[in-house]
């Protein structure tokens, strides 16, 4: 099985919360594979998702990246207003988070108008 490859985008975004997040990450090092010797955080400078800590631990924190490479591509739908990919709920998902509230508004000032409209 093929691991998801990221983007340059990605890995810049993937790095930034490897170090902001992750609690294996110690100046560039990983204390996970560390056995006395320090060893370069593999995740960090990999375009493979290889480390399984930050695939479950890190990764969830953007739910963005982590819909765009953290999931297979049966797993994604694109939002049908602002078109970027989001991890659904369920199989009638339309919307990402964001828009789906916007939406949701949008929708209940046309059914009120339309209600208003037949006193």
């Amino acid at each position: 099985m093929d691991k998801p490859r990221m983007t340059e985008g990605q890995l810049r975004r993937a790095r930034k919360l490897i170090r902001r997040l992750c609690a294996n990450y110690d100046e560039g090092n990983c204390l996970a594979l560390d056995e006395g010797e320090g060893c370069v955080c593999v995740q960090s400078i990999s375009y493979s998702l290889l480390c399984r800590y930050f695939k479950e631990a890190v990764l969830p924190a953007d739910a963005e990246l982590c819909a765009a490479i953290g999931q297979g591509a049966d797993d994604l739908k694109r939002c049908r207003s602002c078109g970027k990919p989001f991890q659904a709920r369920s199989n009638r998902a339309l919307y990402c988070p964001r828009c789906a509230a916007f939406e949701q508004r949008k929708k209940t000032r046309e059914r009120v108008r339309r209600h208003r409209g037949q006193m």
